[in-house]
């Protein structure tokens, strides 16, 4: 189950983001309704609620015992809005407003009640609750107010405890709060730096790892490196040549982008203010929070986790948007919510190697939303077909990254291109002198060798193909066709596969910290023919297949 808390004053937006949440998820809808129909004065306030929500939503009016109320909530999204409402009605009809004498014994009721509720949705395919931020003023003089912000603020944190994200709303606007600690110091995995998906979980052996675990973490000193996706063989002679002369020319001034943003304008058929240069493609990433303050972003996985992890850093509420490893991975443009205005994915995706083409990103562009493709791999599809970098379009950012197909990851050079209004943005919130002089000479030298480029693409490309037959062939691999420089596959025991691989000096890259896979799925990079050969024999080795 994902539970999410949402919380705000009155007239603050909770409600609304609350629905905008739930119908993002992707899950039926059950809206459990605690406000009492019987008020006159709330009955303009129902009616609101009641006519902004779609019509395919079951709505369930909550009695006293909110735990039936929930029913049976097995894979559908349930949104308990709210418990003020519902703690008020408690009090009303137990009589503790005209006799507080019942107060101690209606608070003991309520709280059981609140605990056997959070029972109930831990059986959820998600979960939502909104409670009023109650608290901040001065305390109400009459004992049954108190009562009531007491049991508030009590029962807002025995929903709070399990749940994986607090959304603190104020004045429409929406802060994702850390994870409070636990017995033992910080939580692990603090809501503002790990996913809280909305959508279950993909079904797995074992928890899923932590998405900001990256695969360089995966090799050892003297192993051979199948986990890291860069393209083996260390800079180009051109490419070095470059990076000599900017060490000597320009490491005692501050860096200049100039002539790296005139090569890669050139080189794309941009404007020059159409190019960001960054420190990798990560820092483009992480700098569409705050360019662009989404009300609600999607990300389309299995992808690369920084843009999750980045968007819930600047308490950007995320909907995952899941590619169906039956369909090949292809994107679905109409699994997007229409709520988001921001869309993230990969083209090609990692780990899986998708290309999907053109149209499929096209088709999720809507008015008022930014489109952003993470091309990071698309140098390595020969002919780079479905990217869209050449397109002048004013709602789409192409984020790029030369480190793999340059082997220089230690450089981090990346760059945004994006129509002259989101460029500026993204410069707006980009620290100062951020790319260095060599990445930004390595991104200079590399607009101005295209042909080397298009060999090394070729290259991986026949090593690619080289390792998918080699896999292909034993029993008990799936393979899902790639078109970046690795290869994902599946197999029955994944970690036993990976131990027997680091015994003999292999590292691959798991690959369940990719939100909807799991400890079954592994990434190996190809390399040249005799070193696909010995990955290959190992992992048929580990099945107990022939190779």
């Amino acid at each position: 189950m994902s539970l999410t808390v949402v919380v705000g004053g009155t007239r603050s937006g909770k409600s609304a983001h609350a629905e905008t949440l739930a119908a993002a998820s992707g899950l039926p809808v059950r809206y459990v309704a605690t406000a009492d129909p019987d008020d006159a004065s709330m009955r303009a306030r129902i009616a609101a609620h009641a006519a902004r929500r779609p019509a395919a939503w079951a709505t369930v009016e909550a009695p006293s015992t909110l735990a039936d109320a929930l029913g049976d909530a097995a894979g559908a999204c349930v949104l308990l809005d709210g418990l003020g409402p519902w703690i008020a009605t408690w009090l009303h009809r137990e009589g503790a407003f005209e006799n507080a004498g019942r107060l101690a014994s209606v608070a003991t009721g309520v709280l059981a009640e609140v605990d056997r509720a959070v029972r109930v949705l831990a059986g959820a395919g998600a979960a939502i609750v909104v409670a009023e931020q109650a608290g901040e003023g001065v305390l109400p003089p009459d004992a049954a107010s108190r009562a009531w912000v007491d049991l508030l603020g009590e029962a807002t944190q025995r929903f709070a405890a399990p749940a994986e994200r607090v959304d603190l709303v104020v004045a429409g606007r929406v802060l994702t709060l850390g994870a409070a600690a636990g017995p033992s110091g910080a939580r692990d995995g603090a809501a503002t730096l790990d996913p809280a998906p909305l959508r279950p979980a993909a079904p797995g052996r074992g928890p899923q790892a932590s998405p900001r675990r990256h695969g360089d973490r995966d090799v050892r000193p003297g192993d051979a490196d199948h986990a890291v996706n860069v393209v083996s063989g260390g800079p180009p002679p051109w490419l070095r040549t470059a990076l000599a002369a900017a060490l000597d020319a320009d490491a005692e001034r501050y860096p200049r982008d100039d002539a790296a943003i005139a090569a890669l304008a050139a080189l794309h058929g941009r404007d020059r203010r159409e190019i960001v240069p960054t420190n990798g493609g990560v820092e483009a990433l992480w700098l569409l929070g705050p360019a662009f303050a989404p009300t609600l972003a999607a990300c389309v996985h299995p992808a690369f986790t920084e843009s999750e992890a980045a968007l819930h850093a600047h308490g950007i509420p995320v909907v995952r948007v899941q590619r169906d490893a039956d369909r090949a991975f292809a994107l679905d443009p109409g699994r997007v919510p229409e709520a988001a205005d921001l869309v993230i994915v990969g083209n090609p995706a990692s780990p899986s190697g998708t290309l999907d083409p053109a149209a499929a990103i096209l088709a999720l562009r809507r008015p008022g939303r930014t489109v952003v493709v993470d091309e990071a791999f698309m140098e390595l599809a020969p002919g780079e077909p479905g990217s869209l970098v050449r397109e002048r379009l004013e709602d789409v950012v192409v984020v790029r990254s030369l480190t793999k197909v340059l082997s220089v990851p230690g450089l981090r050079a990346g760059y945004a291109v994006a129509a002259p209004a989101l460029a500026d943005r993204l410069r707006a919130v980009r620290p100062p002198w951020s790319v260095n002089a060599l990445a930004l000479a390595a991104l200079a030298a590399a607009a101005e060798h295209p042909g080397e480029l298009a060999e090394i693409a070729e290259r991986a490309a026949a090593e690619r193909a080289d390792l998918t037959a080699r896999l292909e062939a034993l029993d008990g691999v799936r393979v899902w066709p790639a078109a970046a420089n690795f290869v994902l596959i599946e197999v029955a025991d994944g970690p036993e596969v990976i131990a027997a691989l680091r015994a003999e000096a292999i590292a691959v890259r798991p690959a369940g910290s990719f939100p909807g896979l799991d400890d079954r799925h592994i990434r190996i990079t190809a390399r040249d023919a005799g070193r696909n050969a010995r990955v290959a024999a190992a992992v048929a080795a580990a099945l107990g297949v022939p190779a």
